[in-house]
């Protein structure tokens, strides 16, 4: 739950249910949770997932600092973290990816990959995730491929092509 708000402060998204304490609803549409942040946080190929609980507990540590030092009295039906205010959220997460922040690289690692759940999937198949509906890669735009499973770009970005293709390269675009 405490990872699940963390992910929520840097994309965030809205409520999954009425009572949803870890998403504060805070922007429409799907976020970061959305998007699969745990389910890419428990991945091992992050490198991170074996001291998740260590980052959650030292969250909620800073979350009590936070809250005794700006008078804010936290419900004790939910992790510290979780119970700030997206607001309070967003002034945490700020202080401790700020420069100078001792433990900066650590809370930084974790925003990053939150913003890869959303803007990357990184941890799913491309093309399920789209059939899926992915909010990252749906808001971003990313289309589906062609029934063949492969993309083509008929409108180039720059409104030409970059380069004309060698005169060997194969129908499948493989050079001969």
């Amino acid at each position: 739950m405490t990872l699940e708000a963390f992910a929520d402060t840097i994309i965030p998204g809205e409520k999954r249910w009425p009572g949803d304490r870890a998403v504060a609803g805070a922007a429409p549409g799907g976020g970061a949770v959305a998007a699969g942040a745990i389910e890419l946080l428990e991945w091992d190929a992050t490198g991170i997932s074996g001291g998740l609980g260590d980052f959650a507990r030292a969250l909620n540590e800073h979350a009590l600092a936070y809250a005794a030092q700006h008078g804010i009295a936290l419900e004790e039906d939910v992790p510290p973290f979780v119970a700030l205010d997206h607001a309070g959220r967003t002034a945490l997460v700020a202080l401790l990816t700020a420069p100078g922040h001792p433990e900066k690289d650590l809370w930084v690692s974790l925003a990053l990959f939150s913003n890869m759940a959303y803007d990357s999937a990184a941890h799913l198949n491309t093309v399920d995730a789209l059939a899926a509906g992915h909010p990252g890669l749906t808001a971003m735009g990313v289309t589906r491929p062609d029934a063949d499973g492969l993309w083509r770009f008929p409108a180039y970005s720059y409104g030409r092509p970059l380069a004309d293709l060698h005169p060997d390269t194969t129908p499948s675009g493989s050079p001969a």
